[in-house]
């Protein structure tokens, strides 16, 4: 850990409005990213990168003060995830997104994530700092540290980001070798395969863990890919998605991947939560002795005794849960009452301490945060069922409780990983947990009209007809409550305002959806939303296509949706979940941390392979055992480089993979058109021609070839020694 001034510069104003600025930035890219592919990449690292250069253009800033910029600005990542994760769902089942609903949602989860990462951060970031690596948080320190040093260590950290970013980019954008090596076990073991997913930000998390999560985490992935899904096959070929309206494909015509998602899902669901409660249980003797050292370390007059060690105050930590529980409870927009209140603080305080300590194991980018909300979706749903909760009103009251708790686990994640860094560079937690309090505030305030102009720019609108239906006051009278409404305000269509009717329960032959009215009270048109749709043409009143959008898949959104449909409507398959709970038990009997097991089962192996290959490279390159020293080595420092490297790279080749310019064809249409496609940023059709370049894709051997080329300049410069 650096040794800090006493009084260094940190919580400077131009420092929160940089970070609050870029943390806007970031939060629209995953807002883009979560709708998109239902990922994110963290953002401390890319921000810390940005505030160094920025800020050296304005005047050499103290390396606290680019601290703060990171934690500031890496609440919109966190933020976005967890919005655009769960609220599309309202989307699906007929209702709106409403932005003072999307406000508060972003602004009380994330307020919530940060207050209850206050208790948990000596026992976390102090005590366990050498069980704990917050692979993540220690690459943005070295970054940091390697901007503030310069010298070898800045030229090492660099390097590193330079190669990683080059690697990234050549594969994801120059389309040289594929994005993932995969191998399948054929009628060997039908369903079996084995993947490795080539990307340099992976190699680097591992490397930073260390071989025996990495091991653990690939055994997971084993387990789930190599047992579970070729189980599936073998036992039941014919099987579909055990959700109903979830899919008719058979078992024996899905991908592994499509297997992983129709059920493997539910049995990582299962593990992660009871793997986190088995954490949490042992966890507690380190919390409470973090709440009595927190009492303990502030005097009469409120001061505390080290600025490394200062807290917000306790009481302003339980006194602010408190009031968002009320907040909570309180808020029209939320539907949510004060016994549903309760159980967001709950499952909230569970699993941001789950999320915190996920972090510190494996990094904020793998960290399982929907496998998170799937429990909190399971035991919501659940609890109402018992209560006799069921019903239209309900659903959208269980997606809003899960949707805070998401977001309060991803921020209290994100705000564990700050902290690590700061306790390396030798910040004071309490100007760190303030900047990221204002980077809540100022992405809460942004994120809402983000998704919204996302959805309404894909929206499209398809001509419908009822003819026995009519949207008139007696036949909404008639209706379940909540189950026909119109919206507050009219959409403005081809030059006229159409009333919005919505449907949340199927209601004389009319599907669950949105439609526009007209003045006869007949549907006149289905909208068909930008996020979750699936009509990608817009037609004018002649038939003819006018233009073609891009729609938002928002996989994790469906998956939420189909939950608790499945839920409410007794159609979830517990068993599945019961499997993952018992698949934890027994890692825990076998003395294996059931947590990082859990992940692995939970995330795709071509992950935990990338990772796994980090932690070997670590162990022959540093020997088995991982010392303090090692944060400072050449291994660590170009691995943290590779990790801010990949994560730029990834966001870049994301971002220029899926943004579109619209471009008018000769046929009188407007269609989309990647930006990569655009440019002619794909170096290798064009350099080596088309069929070329796709077989170099395709081909698992020469795809793994140029990884395992950075594995092995990896463990070189780790074999350098420490400096």
């Amino acid at each position: 850990m650096a040794t800090p001034p006493d009084a260094p510069r940190e919580l400077t104003v131009r420092g929160l409005v940089l970070g609050s600025l870029l943390g806007i930035c970031f939060a629209a890219s995953s807002a883009y990213l979560g709708l998109k592919v239902g990922l994110t990449v963290s953002a401390s690292i890319p921000i810390a990168v940005l505030s160094i250069t920025l800020f050296r253009a304005l005047g050499r800033p103290s390396i606290h003060e680019n601290n703060i910029v990171q934690t500031a600005g890496s609440a919109g990542e966190s933020i976005a995830a967890g919005v655009a994760f769960t609220l599309p769902s309202l989307l699906l089942m007929g209702f709106e997104l409403d932005l003072v609903e999307t406000t508060l949602v972003a602004l009380l989860g994330g307020t919530l994530g940060v207050l209850m990462m206050v208790p948990l951060r000596r026992g976390l970031i102090v005590r366990e700092r050498h069980r704990l690596p917050y692979p993540e948080g220690t690459a943005c320190a070295q970054v940091l540290l390697a901007g503030e040093r310069g010298g070898v260590s800045a030229r090492t950290v660099f390097a590193g980001l330079a190669t990683g970013g080059t690697f990234g980019l050549l594969g994801g954008l120059g389309r040289f070798w594929g994005d993932v090596a995969s191998w399948s076990f054929g009628r060997a073991l039908p369903g079996g395969s084995f993947a490795v997913e080539t990307n340099p930000a992976l190699l680097g998390v591992g490397y930073v863990l260390g071989v025996r999560v990495a091991l653990v985490m690939l055994a997971g992935g084993v387990l789930s890919y190599g047992v579970l899904i070729p189980a599936v096959h073998l036992f039941g070929p014919e099987l579909t998605s055990p959700l109903v309206g979830a899919g008719s494909v058979p078992v024996h015509a899905m991908t592994p991947g499509q297997v992983r998602n129709a059920f493997l899902l539910y049995v990582g669901a299962g593990a992660v939560a009871m793997g986190g409660l088995l954490t949490l249980v042992r966890s507690l003797p380190t919390i409470w002795r973090a709440f009595r050292e927190g009492l303990a370390a502030v005097d009469a007059s409120g001061a505390v005794r080290e600025r490394t060690d200062r807290d917000l105050p306790l009481t302003l930590v339980l006194g602010g849960s408190l009031a968002l529980a009320v907040a909570i409870a309180v808020a029209p927009p939320l539907g949510i009452d004060a016994p549903t209140a309760a159980l967001v603080v709950l499952f909230g305080f569970f699993f941001v301490t789950v999320s915190s300590r996920i972090t510190g194991e494996i990094g904020s980018s793998s960290n399982p945060i929907s496998g998170m909300t799937v429990a909190t979706l399971l035991a919501t749903c659940l609890l109402f069922v018992a209560a006799g909760r069921t019903g239209v009103p309900y659903k959208e009251m269980a997606l809003a409780t899960a949707a805070l708790v998401c977001v309060a686990a991803g921020n209290g994640g994100t705000t564990s990983q700050d902290l690590k860094t700061g306790y390396l560079v030798g910040a004071t937690p309490r100007a760190q947990q303030l900047a990221i309090l204002v980077g809540v505030l100022t992405s809460a305030l942004a994120i809402g009209s983000i998704l919204i102009a996302l959805d309404r720019a894909a929206t499209t609108y398809v001509a419908a007809d009822y003819p026995g239906f009519r949207a008139s006051a007696t036949r909404l009278a008639a209706a379940a409550p909540a189950e026909l409404a119109f919206a507050r305000a009219p959409t403005r269509f081809r030059d006229a305002d159409w009333r919005v009717l919505l449907v949340r329960a199927v209601t004389d032959g009319v599907p669950v959806g949105r439609y526009l009215v007209g003045p006869d009270d007949r549907i006149a048109y289905r909208v068909d939303p930008g996020v979750c749709g699936t009509e990608p043409e817009q037609r004018g009143a002649d038939g003819r296509v006018e233009k073609v959008v891009t729609k938002f898949d928002a996989p994790k959104a469906q998956l939420f949706r189909l939950v608790i449909d499945g839920v409410l409507g007794e159609q979830l398959p517990w068993g599945l979940v019961l499997l993952g709970v018992a698949i934890a038990i027994v890692m825990e009997l076998c003395g294996v941390a059931s947590l990082p097991f859990a992940v692995g089962v939970y995330i795709p192996l071509p992950t935990t392979a990338a990772i796994a290959l980090g932690g070997l490279v670590r162990r022959v390159a540093r020997g088995p055992a991982a010392t303090p020293a090692d944060e400072a080595s050449p291994g660590t420092l170009f691995a943290s480089g590779l990790i801010a490297g990949g994560a730029l790279a990834g966001l870049g080749i994301a971002l220029l993979s899926g943004l579109d310019t619209d471009v008018l064809g000769p046929d009188g249409i407007v269609r989309p058109v990647p930006l990569v496609t655009h440019f002619g940023l794909a170096l290798a059709p064009h350099l080596l021609g088309e069929a070329t370049a796709s077989a170099m894709a395709a081909s698992a051997a020469w795809t793994i070839a140029p990884f395992g080329l950075l594995a092995l300049a990896l463990a070189l410069v780790a074999r350098r020694g420490p400096r």
